[in-house]
Parts: structure tokens; C-alpha cells; sequence
């Protein structure tokens, strides 16, 4: 008997063994199929999207439909960035050439941005556009356009308060250096820069943004203020606001998946523990919230009053998700690609996703730019599309397929 009992522990261990890779594959063929469809469906709306651009032989850039008519935009507004970034990821995600030049040309239609100071959004426009065109066509040119960007962004750093100031002065609100917690997003532009200038003048800017940030965006609990105003002399916090938030004190959802999505590049890009920190209790502030729902997708904001009877904002779910799934490489304190998955589901089932041909042939619907100001309730985004393109980037890089 004595004799028998290794072979038996062996057996065991092999049936264990296979069990969890049989699991495993299981796992991963499952996400491989739900990555094939949404990518083959993306590919298909948004074929019909470019199909009735390109036909009105002007170079136009979508951002959302209201009112049931297409919105468009120029260059100088802060979503314009995506749509161009949408058409990288596609040609990423299908392999099809065909959309290579439909993104060189709508990415080089906002070469003019690249001395844009009206704003710190030239991050969002420069970065998702050229940033994912550098990377994907290894065209040098961009390379300029993202150190000026970066140059551009850097005008707008105010050395006494260590901070990028985001939108200008505001005598109404009495806004004297508004920042927003959006801003955390535009640092990927100045990382990149030092990166390719070797000029260390944006990586120390982007550092000491996100320190402050820290200091003063955000509340006990990690919640974060969405616009904290400061005197542009000495440094000092004169107020902290909301914009685009139920109230002052309240946690505007997108307002935290910017915060929680930013302190990971931080960390992508710094290897410095105390973004990770911060980006992971930002997000134990959305896991544990009693108003975040149970299919990931959040409300507009966590503590509007009229939960559940509200709107859901699906761009603060896309880019939630893929945040976490960027996280779930570096940590393991909670099962962080898990919970992507769950929100990526979500977002994929037709509750959210639209059909063929509808909803101006974006991807998702149900998102919320301003509540408050009624501007962009319950539409598509192309923000909201090109996080859930992002992620689904991500996710199928994890899985290694």
C-alpha cells in the first residue's frame, strides 16, 4: 500500500494539472470568441460610418448624434482625438489595411493641434491620434508633432502650484486656475515626449501634476473632486468644485475612471509604488460603493439622487475597463481583469451596444457628457468607443492570442 501511494499522489496531481488548463483554455477561448465578435462588429459599424463620411468628400470628425443628427466637430475640441484613434485601433485589432489611410487621414487632419494652448486637451487630441499612429505606422514625422504637443501642454504649467492648469479663468465660478481631474489623462502625451526627446523638462512636469493631484484632488475616502481652482501666486486650493457632477461634494463617474486610469500610466510609466496606491484605493472607492452597479456600468454619478432611476454612463465604464485591465498586469490585490471582463460583457450585450446601422453607427450607447448643463445626456460618445476599443486592444494582449 505504502508502494501505491506516491503513484496515487501523482495521479492526482496530473488530473489537478489538466483540470486547470482545461479551465484555463476554456476561459481563454471564451474571451477569444468575445473578442473576434466585437471587433468583426466594430469593424462592420464602423465601416458604415466612414462609408458616409468619405462619400460627402469632406474630412469631418464624428463626435456624437443629438437630436438624432450627426455631430460633428472641429480640430480645437477635446474629443477630437478619438475618432482618428478609433480608426488606429481597428487597423490594430483586424489587421485590414484598408484602414491605415483612413487613419493617417483623419489623424493628420489635426496636425494644426500640435500648437494648440487654448486648453490642456491637447493630450487626449494629440496622443490618441498621433501617439497610436507613431505606434502603429512608425512614422517619424509624428514624432515632432508629439514633442510640440508636449510643448504646447507645457505652457499652461503653473510652476507655483506645481499643477497644469486646464481650462482659463472663469469670473462667473470665480475660477482662477481651474484643474480638472481629466487632466491626469494628458500626462501619457508629456511621458511620451521625454521619451522621445530625451528632454526631462515633461516627465517632471507630469510628476509633479500627479503629486499634487494626489494632494489635493483627492477626498478620505479617494473619491476625487472633479475641478479644484487654484491661486496661480502661492499655490493655494481657493476652491473645490464640480462641473459636470451632481454636486461639490459628490463623485462624478467619469471623474473617477479618469483619476483611476491616469495613476496607472503614472505607474506604467514611473514604476512609482504610490500610483499604484492611488489608483487602487481610487477603485476599492468604486468597488465597495452601495450605488455601483452590479453589471459594472456605472450611473453618471455615484451619488445622484434618483439612483436607480438615472442615467447609466457607459463612457465611464469603457474607460474603466480599460484601465483595469492595464492594472491587472501590475497587481494582483484584486482580480482586476475579472472585473473588466464583467464590465466588457456588459458593455458588449445590447443594453449598451447598439445594433447595425443605429445609434450613427457608434459603437455604445447610453453615455453622459453633462448632465447638468443637459449637453450630451444619454447619447453615443466616441470617447466611450474608443476606451471600449482600447480595451478590447488590452485584453486580447493579456491573453496572448
Amino acid at each position: 500500500m505504502k508502494n501505491l501511494l506516491p503513484l496515487f499522489i501523482m495521479i492526482i496531481l496530473i488530473l489537478f494539472t489538466q483540470s486547470c488548463k482545461t479551465s484555463q483554455q476554456k476561459r481563454k477561448n471564451i474571451s477569444k470568441n468575445f473578442i473576434e465578435e466585437n471587433v468583426s462588429f466594430a469593424a462592420k459599424q464602423y465601416g458604415l460610418m466612414i462609408d458616409k463620411i468619405e462619400d460627402s468628400a469632406k474630412i469631418v470628425n464624428p463626435k456624437s448624434i443629438i437630436e438624432g443628427k450627426m455631430k460633428y466637430i472641429v480640430p480645437q475640441e477635446w474629443t477630437s482625438g478619438f475618432f482618428p484613434g478609433s480608426l488606429w485601433y481597428l487597423y490594430e485589432l483586424t489587421g485590414d489595411e484598408k484602414w491605415k489611410p483612413l487613419a493617417i487621414k483623419y489623424t493628420e487632419a489635426l496636425d494644426t493641434i500640435q500648437y494648440y494652448t487654448g486648453n490642456h486637451d491637447v493630450g487626449f487630441m494629440i496622443y490618441c491620434s498621433y501617439g497610436n499612429g507613431l505606434r502603429l505606422s512608425g512614422n517619424n514625422d509624428y514624432k515632432n508633432v508629439i514633442i510640440n504637443a508636449a510643448k504646447s501642454l507645457s505652457t499652461r504649467y503653473i510652476t507655483n502650484a506645481g499643477i497644469i492648469q486646464s481650462w482659463n479663468a472663469n469670473k462667473s465660478k470665480d475660477w482662477e486656475c481651474p484643474v480638472i481631474i481629466d487632466n491626469m489623462m494628458n500626462l501619457e502625451l508629456l511621458f511620451e515626449a521625454t521619451k522621445l526627446s530625451g528632454d526631462s523638462t515633461f516627465y517632471n512636469i507630469a510628476i509633479t501634476h500627479a503629486n499634487n493631484t494626489i494632494k489635493n484632488h483627492y477626498r478620505s475616502d479617494y473619491s476625487t473632486w472633479h475641478v479644484v481652482d487654484y491661486d496661480k501666486n502661492n499655490g493655494s486650493v481657493r476652491h473645490k468644485n464640480t462641473h459636470q457632477g451632481y454636486s461639490d461634494e459628490s463623485a462624478w463617474a467619469r471623474g473617477q475612471s479618469w483619476g483611476i486610469y491616469g495613476y496607472t500610466l503614472c505607474y506604467r510609466e514611473t514604476k512609482d509604488q504610490k500610483y499604484l496606491d492611488q489608483a487602487e484605493k481610487a477603485l476599492a472607492f468604486i468597488a465597495n460603493h452601495p450605488n455601483y452597479p452590479e453589471d459594472g456600468v456605472p450611473f453618471w454619478d455615484f451619488d445622484a439622487p434618483e439612483i436607480p432611476n438615472t442615467y447609466r454612463d457607459v463612457s465611464a465604464g469603457a474607460i474603466l475597463a480599460s484601465a483595469l485591465y492595464e492594472l491587472s498586469t501590475y497587481s494582483n490585490k484584486m482580480d482586476y481583469e475579472a472585473w473588466a471582463d464583467k464590465i466588457m460583457t456588459s458593455l458588449a450585450s445590447s443594453n449598451y451596444r447598439a445594433k447595425l446601422g443605429q445609434n450613427g453607427d457608434f459603437l455604445l450607447m447610453h453615455s453622459v457628457g453633462s448632465l447638468p448643463h443637459n449637453s450630451e445626456v444619454d447619447v453615443p460618445l466616441n470617447y466611450a468607443d474608443y476606451y471600449f476599443l482600447e480595451a478590447l486592444m488590452r485584453k486580447l494582449k493579456i491573453e496572448n492570442y
